[in-house]
Formats: structure tokens, C-alpha cells, sequence
């Protein structure tokens, strides 16, 4: 039988988010139901509300960062129960076909289905998602540090697996917010020598007690161009647009540059650097269940989590403003 769920919605772009009611539909046999116990706040559901992407449908209910209690399974679901706890991020759902599917990489899928596009999110009461996307949470992970592993962590852990990155490897992670706040985490407990690059040094002891050796501010100074032919492995995690050349430049032959923050422009990169000394330039993003799985494993080991400020779901607007206007410091999470 459908049901009535109560939630938070966007009427149009750039709107306040009102209380909303929609009815789930019956259960079908390889989805759950799961009622949202904590949901994180990301730049991507504001990015929806606003329709910066360009693809948003309205009413829009937002919420990838999902913490819940499972409430009813489908018949065909095996390996899942009334009353875990589980974790929904960007992806609820694939063709499970498809060669990404059959690889384990189901974020690859052409058919993927997003939690928050042409769907409604977890800024309600519950939802529901393919079984595979409900990935089980450890005991010892904190429920509500644990909601922005879900896309924040998920978006920088996938490169450190995805590009094979060893514990002996000199890093950098670009950006100490609420993304790199966590890369610095991963990348420490990792066991990597691990720098830190803001555009000043304001969050130098922040980042070195997340574990970060060393710290390089680019602005106004030439610390970065110090670094020349020093990394490894570089995250960006930034927006705004960077100086590339000097990123690029800070890359030992056969180094990767790897990009998980929507930039603002087009990069502009010189292909010597590339080609002579066989650099990579790749992009990063949440990834499959697999990959969570493994990231909540590495986070439960390792007591990797996000600093949060939490909020009740009654102050939601507030929250997002907050987080808008960035005075949140790193992650929000409603409970």
C-alpha cells in the first residue's frame, strides 16, 4: 500500500523550502524503505534548488547525505533487514545490466538513477531506493558524523582507491572545507605525507590536526611553485578557478591531478607538461555502494568523520542559508 510521506520542498528555483506531502509508491520487490533518521546539507542540494545544473524538477525535495532505519524490504531482497541502519548518498538505483553494473561501478551507469533528480530526496520522512543502495552501517560510525561520508566522503575516498594510491605516496589535497576536510582524513589515516593547500594560512592548524604534515597557501606568495615536481597525487576540491599550470607543475612524472570540485571555467592546461612527463588530469565523484561499503569500513577503523553543526528538520531554512552563505564550518546535518 502507497504512503503518505511528509518533507521538505522547493516550489521553484531559488525558493524557501515548505513543508510538502507525496505518497511512495508500493514497495517493489528489490527496493526498501527507509525512514530518514539524519540527512546531510550539500552544495549539491542547493545547487538543485537553484537549478544551477540545469536539470532540476520542481516541487524539488533534496537529500542525498541519508541515515536511516530500513522499514520494510522487498521479497526478492537478500541481505538486509527491518531495522538496520543504512546509508543512501547521490545514487539510489541502476540498470544493473550494463557493463559499469556488472563491474561494481554502477555511478558509471547511463541509467542511473539519482537520488535527488526526477525523484523525491531524503528531506523527508522516508524514502525509498534499489536495494543495493542501501549500504549497511557499522555499529561503531556515529550516525550523524556519518551522513556527509555518504557524498563528501564518498566523492574523495572513490579516488583513492580508483587510482590506486599507496601509503607511500606524497600528497596534497586542494581545499580544507567540507569536502577536503575529509581527504585530509582519508590521505592521513591512509598513511600518506599529506599537505594541505588553501589560499592562505588561516586553516594551517585546523588542517594539521586532521592530519595534514605540511601546509602551502597560494595566495600571494610562491609557496606552491616551491612544491614544482613534489606530488604524487593531488584532489582539488575547489570551485573557483585556480591556477592549473602550477597544480599541474607540482606533479612528479606520471603524478595525477584529480578534480572532484565543479569549477567555475574551463581548465587550461599545457599539454607539454602532459605528454612529456605523462601526467593525468582526471575527475572524481560519489561512487558505487561498493565503494561506500568500503569507505565506511576504512571510517569505522580508522575514526575518520565530518566536523558537523547539526540542525533539526524544523530549521530547515535556516540551515540552508547557512550553509549558502558558507558559515557553516564543513558539514550540516538535520535530524
Amino acid at each position: 500500500m502507497s504512503q503518505i510521506i511528509q518533507g521538505y520542498a522547493a516550489k521553484t528555483p531559488k525558493s524557501r523550502l515548505e513543508p510538502f506531502s507525496f505518497n511512495l509508491p508500493d514497495l517493489k520487490a528489490d527496493k526498501i524503505r527507509v525512514q530518514v533518521k539524519y540527512c546531510g546539507i550539500c552544495h549539491s542540494d542547493i545547487a538543485m534548488i537553484d537549478n544551477d545544473f540545469g536539470f532540476s524538477s520542481y516541487p524539488l525535495v533534496p537529500g542525498h547525505e541519508v541515515i536511516g532505519t530500513i522499514v520494510e524490504v522487498g521479497s526478492d531482497v537478500k541481505g538486509l533487514r527491518v531495522g538496520q541502519t543504512v546509508g543512501v548518498g547521490w545514487q539510489s538505483g541502476s540498470c544493473g545490466v550494463c557493463e559499469y553494473c556488472e563491474k561494481g561501478k554502477e555511478h558509471l551507469c547511463a541509467s542511473e538513477e539519482d537520488t535527488i533528480v526526477g525523484r523525491f530526496g531524503g528531506w523527508a520522512q522516508e524514502l525509498q531506493v534499489d536495494a543495493k543502495f542501501g549500504v549497511p552501517v557499522p555499529e561503531g560510525l556515529n550516525c550523524p558524523e556519518a551522513a556527509p561520508l555518504l557524498c563528501a566522503g564518498n566523492t574523495v575516498f572513490g579516488p583513492i582507491l580508483h587510482h590506486n594510491v599507496k601509503s607511500t605516496m606524497r600528497v596534497a589535497v586542494v581545499g580544507i572545507g567540507g569536502l577536503g576536510h575529509l581527504a585530509v582524513q582519508f590521505l592521513a589515516k591512509w598513511g600518506c605525507d599529506v599537505t594541505a593547500i588553501s589560499s592562505s594560512h588561516g586553516k594551517d592548524e585546523q588542517a594539521r590536526k586532521l592530519g595534514a604534515k605540511h601546509f602551502i597557501a597560494t595566495k600571494g606568495s610562491d609557496e606552491l611553485q616551491k612544491a614544482a615536481n613534489h606530488f604524487d597525487f593531488i584532489i582539488s576540491t575547489v570551485s573557483a578557478d585556480v591556477n592549473w599550470r602550477d597544480y599541474l607543475a607540482a606533479l612528479r612524472p606520471e603524478g595525477t591531478l584529480v578534480i572532484v570540485g565543479i569549477t567555475e571555467r574551463d581548465l587550461q592546461l599545457p599539454p607539454l607538461e602532459l605528454i612529456l612527463k605523462e601526467k593525468r588530469v582526471s575527475g572524481g565523484r560519489a561512487s558505487s555502494p561498493s565503494d561506500i561499503a568500503e569507505m565506511f569500513a576504512f571510517a569505522d577503523r580508522n575514526n575518520v568523520k565530518a566536523v558537523i553543526e547539526k540542525f533539526p528538520f524544523t530549521e530547515i531554512d535556516s540551515a540552508v542559508d547557512k550553509v549558502r552563505s558558507g558559515h557553516v564550518v564543513h558539514r550540516a546535518v538535520l535530524e
